[in-house]
């Protein structure tokens, strides 16, 4: 009997914070059976992070489901177009359509007052303000796990943010995307607006941009649920 069931998963991060952030969520996702890989994209370029996600969805033995965070939100939706995506989950994540780019999303509704999010610098790199940074990505975090997370954070380009997709894989696959109802970084509204256009299963959850993190367990089971619920027939 053919196997109907999803046990590949890839997670892509987003931009400020690596793969490493997903260690709880990855422990869980193993015990319970699954295959987890994580991209450790540059965040250079749309191009640079896509080439790296299909990379490792060239490595898997079957169909997989592809997780993304935020920016990386923008760079499934280009690569999910590969064959063996069965499925996306946006986790506070941008969805963008054919020919947008993450700038416009992020203009097409109201700028949180509070975001954190500094200009470019000289060589066109985007960081986060250390005194917002708990504030505003961070929420949740310990002191301590923040101030780390500050200090290793992977800036963004701006060519990253103003290259639009061209394609979109949710027009042709089904989508799962988790909502963060305290997310001080992508605004939960811009959110909601993006997972409704595109036809995702949406949970709300308590908690901020980085709840993969402080709710690992909650962020799993979404995970799980998508993939158990994802028909292969």
């Amino acid at each position: 009997m053919k196997d109907t069931t999803i046990k590949n998963i890839v997670i892509v991060h987003g931009a400020f914070a690596d793969a490493s952030g997903w260690e709880p969520a990855y422990k869980i996702l193993k015990s319970k059976g699954y295959k987890v890989t994580l991209v450790q994209n540059p965040t250079t370029t749309l191009e640079d992070d896509v080439t790296a996600t299909k990379a490792a969805l060239d490595r898997q033995d079957g169909p997989a489901l592809l997780v993304g965070h935020s920016w990386g939100g923008t760079v499934i939706t280009e690569a999910g177009i590969h064959d063996l995506v069965a499925a996306l989950v946006y986790v506070a994540a941008f969805v963008p359509d054919v020919n947008e780019s993450t700038l416009q999303l992020v203009q097409s509704e109201k700028i949180l007052e509070v975001n954190g999010i500094l200009p470019p610098d000289d060589k066109g790199l985007v960081y986060l303000d250390e005194a917002l940074f708990n504030q505003t990505f961070a929420t949740g975090q310990s002191a301590e796990k923040s101030a780390f997370m500050y200090d290793s954070q992977i800036p963004l380009t701006v060519k990253s943010f103003i290259t639009p997709v061209t394609n979109a894989a949710w027009r042709s696959k089904p989508s799962y995307a988790i909502l963060p109802t305290d997310d001080a970084t992508v605004n939960p509204k811009l959110q909601y607006t993006m997972y409704n256009r595109a036809g995702s299963t949406i949970t709300e959850m308590t908690g901020g941009h980085t709840l993969f993190m402080t709710h690992a367990e909650e962020v799993a089971n979404v995970i799980i649920k998508a993939a158990q619920n994802t028909n292969l027939l």
